[in-house]
This record gives C-alpha cells, sequence and structure tokens, in this order.
C-alpha cells in the first residue's frame, strides 16, 4: 500500500511532532544507503516475519538526526527537540525491511527524507494532534484533501506521573493519495491500530502503577499547590515513550508492526482491470457479496440460538459466487468447492450431456432457461451439487437460486434449482406441472450404460438418470435461439471446455443485453403491446420461447442498473416538467 503510517505526539514544550514514521520505497534506497556506509558496521542477525526480511543494517538519512542533517534539511534542528520529541537517536541507521515477494522495502526514521513528503506529514501531524480531533480527544478521524493527501488518525493518551492531567497525547496517523482505498480500510486500519495503542498503553499503565505507588505524585503536587508553575517545570518532565513505557525495543517494534500492517491492508484489498462496461453478472455478484457480508456481520452479533435458524434462507443465494472468507460461516459452502469433491462428479454441460443423452438434455435444459423448477433426487449429495453448479452456467447470477439438498420439498419460488433425497414426496400437481423437471438418479440394473467418458470416472456408470416433465419438449420444437446455439457448441468437437465455456459467457451477455432493452421499452418507457411486438422482431426474440425466457432472465437484472436506469430516465422528464 502507498501510504506513510507515523506515530505523533503533542510536546509541551515544541507542540505536535512526528516521532517515528514508515513508508514504502518501491524503488533503490537513496544514494549513500549503499554497502559502502556499512563498512564499519558489524554484520546483524536478520529476522523473517510473515514474508518480510527484518533488517537495522541500512542507514537512514533523517532529518532528524540533529547535528548529522544538513541545515537545508526540512527536519527540526536539534535545539527545537526535546526528549519526548526524540524517537531515535543521532546516527542511528533506522530500520528497513525487505518484502522477497514483491521486492518492496518498508524504511521507518523519525521523520521522511523528502522534503514534500516530510510536509505532507508534518501538517497531518499538526492537524491530527490540534483541529481535527473527535469526541472526547480519543479515536479515530478521517480528515484530507486531494493536494495533501488523506489521513486516517487516532488520537491517543499514554500515562505519564510527571505530565499534567498525568497523561500525554499522541496519535497514530496512516496518509495515502488514494480516498477511496483509505475509507474502505477503515474497518481493518481501525481495528490493527487499535491494538498497537492497547498494547502502549497497557506497558505505560504498568510504569506508571509503579511509580505512583513508589512516590505518589498527586500528594507532592498538593503540598506544593501555591509554588509558582513556573518553578515547578524543571525540564524533565519531557520524557521519551522509551522511558514512558520502559520498552528499550520499542521502535523496533513499532517498526515490525508498522510495516506488517502496510504489507497486510495492501494485499487485503486489490484492483481488478474491467475492459469495458461490468457484466450483469458481475454486478449481481457484487450486490451478493455485500448482502453475504452484512448477513455474517449480524450472525456474529447475534445470540447462538438464533444463528440456526437464519442459516437455511442464507444458503439458497450465497453459493451464486465463489466462496470468500466471509462465506465460510455458511454451511455446505466448501462443498461446492469442485476441486476437494471426492465423488464423481459431473465435469461440464458437454460431459452432461454425453451421460444424459441428447434428448434428456435438450428437455433439463429448455427447462432451466425458461425459469421452470429443476428437481434431482439421488442419495449422493456431491453428484446433485455438481449438477446444479453445471446447470447454473446457462443462467445469468441473478436468476439462480439454489437449494442444494433439503429433506421436504420447497416451493418453485424459493428454489428454481431443488436438490432432494430419494424418500421425499414430491406433491403430484408439481410432477404433472409443465414447470418443473425432475431428474431421478437410480441404481443401474447393469454395470455401464453408457461408455466411460474417463479413467478416473467409472463411479458415474452405477447410475441412471430419468429426467420427466408434464411438458416433455418435442424434438422437432425449435426452442429458444440460444439454446440451439449452446446446442452446437456442445455438439462441435473441434472445440474445448474452455472455448465452450467463453461461448457461453458471451451468448448470456448477447441476451442480457435484449433484456436490457426489452426492460426499459417494457417497464420503463411504458411503450404499448404492438410496439413490444415491433421491438421483439428486431432483436430476434420474437418466438414464444424467446419471449418466455426474456422475461424470465428479466429477473435476474441487477438493482444497480435497475435504479440507474429509473434515475436517468426520469430526470429528462423532471426538468421538462419543470420548464
Amino acid at each position: 500500500m502507498n501510504a506513510i503510517v507515523a506515530l505523533c505526539h503533542f510536546c509541551e514544550l515544541h507542540g505536535p511532532r512526528t516521532l517515528f514514521c514508515t513508508e514504502v520505497l518501491h524503488s533503490p534506497l537513496p544514494q549513500g544507503a549503499s554497502s559502502g556506509d556499512m563498512a564499519g558496521q558489524s554484520e546483524q542477525a536478520e529476522e523473517e516475519e510473515g514474508g518480510i526480511q527484518m533488517s537495522s543494517r541500512i542507514r537512514s538519512h533523517s532529518p532528524a538526526e540533529g547535528a548529522s542533517a544538513d541545515s537545508s534539511s526540512p527536519g527540526p534542528k536539534k535545539s527545537d527537540m526535546c526528549e519526548g520529541c526524540r524517537s531515535l537517536a543521532g546516527g542511528h541507521p533506522g530500520y528497513v525491511s525487505h518484502d522477497k515477494e514483491t521486492s518492496i522495502k518498508y524504511v521507518s526514521h523519525q521523520h521522511p527524507n523528502h522534503p514534500q513528503l516530510f510536509s505532507i506529514v508534518r501538517q497531518a501531524c499538526v492537524r491530527s494532534l490540534s483541529c481535527e480531533v473527535c469526541p472526547g480527544r480519543e479515536g479515530p478521524i478521517f480528515f484530507g484533501d486531494e493536494q495533501h493527501g488523506f489521513v486516517f488518525s487516532h488520537t491517543f493518551f499514554i500515562k505519564d506521573s510527571l505530565a499534567r492531567g498525568f497523561q500525554r497525547w499522541y496519535s497514530i496517523i496512516t496518509i495515502m493519495m488514494d480516498r477511496i482505498y483509505l475509507i474502505n480500510s477503515w474497518p481493518f486500519l481501525l481495528g490493527k491500530i487499535r491494538g498497537i495503542i492497547d498494547e502502549l498503553q497497557g506497558k505505560a499503565l504498568k510504569v506508571f502503577e509503579a511509580e505512583q505507588y513508589g512516590c505518589p505524585q498527586r500528594a507532592q503536587r498538593m503540598n506544593t499547590a501555591f509554588t509558582p508553575f513556573l518553578h515547578q517545570r524543571n525540564g524533565n518532565a519531557a520524557r521519551s515513550l522509551t522511558s514512558l513505557t520502559n520498552d528499550e525495543n520499542l521502535w523496533a517494534c513499532l517498526h515490525t508492526s508498522f510495516a506488517w500492517l502496510l504489507k497486510a491492508c495492501g494485499s487485503r484489498l486489490t484492483e481488478k482491470l474491467l475492459e469495458g462496461a461490468p457484466t450483469e453478472d458481475t454486478l449481481v455478484q457484487m450486490e451478493k457479496l455485500a448482502d453475504l457480508k452484512e448477513e455474517s456481520e449480524g450472525w456474529d452479533g447475534s445470540e447462538e440460538e438464533e444463528k440456526p435458524s437464519s442459516q437455511p434462507d442464507a444458503v439458497e443465494g450465497q453459493e451464486l459466487s465463489k466462496c470468500s472468507p466471509e462465506t465460510s460461516l455458511m454451511p455446505d459452502c466448501n462443498s461446492w468447492n469442485v476441486a476437494h469433491r471426492r465423488l464423481s462428479v459431473f465435469r461440464s454441460l458437454r460431459h452432461m450431456r454425453q451421460v444424459l443423452g441428447a434428448s434428456a438434455f435438450r428437455m433439463l435444459a429448455w427447462h432451466v432457461l425458461m425459469g421452470n423448477q429443476v428437481i434431482w433426487k439421488a442419495r449422493d449429495m456431491d453428484l446433485v451439487q455438481s449438477a446444479f453448479d453445471v446447470l447454473r452456467t446457462m443462467l445469468p447470477i441473478g436468476c439462480v437460486r439454489i437449494i442444494p439438498y433439503s429433506d421436504h420439498y420447497e416451493e418453485a419460488y424459493r428454489c428454481n434449482f431443488l436438490g432432494l433425497s430419494p424418500h421425499v414426496q414430491i406433491p403430484s400437481h408439481i410432477l404433472s406441472s409443465e414447470f418443473a423437471v425432475l431428474v431421478e438418479v437410480r441404481t443401474a440394473a447393469r454395470s455401464s450404460l453408457y461408455p466411460t467418458l474417463f479413467d478416473e470416472e467409472q463411479s458415474l456408470n452405477k447410475y441412471e438418470f430419468v429426467v420427466t416433465s408434464g411438458s416433455p419438449v418435442a424434438a422437432d420444437r425449435v426452442g429458444p435461439t440460444i439454446l440451439n446455439k449452446i446446442e452446437a457448441a456442445l455438439t462441435n468437437q473441434n472445440l474445448s471446455v474452455d472455448v465452450v465455456d467463453q461461448c457461453l459467457v458471451c451468448l448470456k451477455e448477447e441476451w442480457m443485453n435484449k433484456v436490457k432493452v426489452l426492460f426499459k421499452f417494457t417497464k420503463v418507457d411504458s411503450r404499448p403491446k404492438e410496439d413490444t411486438q415491433k421491438l421483439l422482431s428486431i432483436l430476434g426474440a420474437a418466438e414464444e420461447d424467446n419471449v418466455k425466457l426474456l422475461k424470465f432472465w428479466m429477473t435476474g437484472l441487477s438493482k444497480t442498473y435497475k435504479s440507474h436506469l429509473m434515475s436517468t430516465v426520469r430526470s429528462p422528464t423532471s426538468s421538462e416538467s419543470r420548464n
């Protein structure tokens, strides 16, 4: 992450000061940090943590080194610094961490060496400890602008028996130019920085209590209440943070924490280049991930006895996306990972077509595309799940509602893919309905009902697949256009499975564009039925099956697209009415 993390302190003598900062270097270190500077230094041990190689052998040319700094350096002069304003002693080499994975260096010193960075950090330090404070003066706050960068600041107090009010004021700030990235990282930064602060406060509290036990300052100050205040200032009130925490390795520990924070925060969010506008599947997937995150946060805060009741409803739609760290809370989520299935499964649509047969597969695919309920009855749960995993590739993500496996029948409004155990009774009106298709997986009477397609997939031979429906699709029926194109791609042996998958993506995107046009034409513009028929003819979707398909796929449009379309269409109308 291209950012700077800094520890700041409000000195009673000199005001806001930067004590320690860690920055990211993507290029070689500045001139003077070469091996020649280390000629007279002894080799020091290096340790690795989290893929970062720790070292303090490379000398940092920080202006905080007082007399060793050039007069033109932007840092404060040695006379303007006290023990409370200083972190690293003069001549200290600083700390450098090498990330072997990315060839990035994390450099820590008291001030940035670059004058522009020094100015940015200095301004952020002053604002975090003066004007930009939250109620109570302790806690996180966000501020900044495009010119000086954006800042996440967390102010806190450290106990000091010699300070006024027995405490001193500090802040940890994170500065970067990307406002959106920093805001999205707020929860992560808040938790990790809060942990660092708790550790510092805990160490300082132990020192404070020990000093108060040995020499209570409150009673001593009460005895000298009438002594003029200026005579009480003995010059030793400004104490260093290492003295307040009694930790000589404090700055090395802070360097490790800040370097890990920059690396981890940069790794948790990644940018993905999208060529052109995002697809509807991408938008729906993002919306479902956001809903899933909200649900998982709700489960974390709810009571244990309330969790089981909310999980089955979530299972229906959460497998629409790949299992992420957040979805690990979901039951049976990991079972959808094809790579970990131990039993025989369907590998692709072409594989399923070869197993079921051309006519049975066409009937099944027709019902899937029309939005009818697809029911699989089998003992092998993995087999049912793999079948749904393959069949759902023919539909937009927003049209998929799955209940992977249930011990009772679920209505069609809840799911269009339903897995059942063999003993479950299906209502008779569903079996005779033209809006449902049933696939029964039975034990085969013979050892092999079809040729073995893969050497490692011989156990599918023990199954027999029976596809029935109240509305069988006739072989001579034209069917939806997309179904015919899918079958043409599956039967073309010159096309690999990967190429067929890309064909499916293109076909779905083509028909989703037709759905968008139809949605705007009928739902937003409210055109008459005659104009709609003309539009369908222009789109090449005037046939009955194509019209049903478009209406079903319309339910899979993302909320983002619908709201955007409604707002853009209504705004010209409202402006005309005002005129």
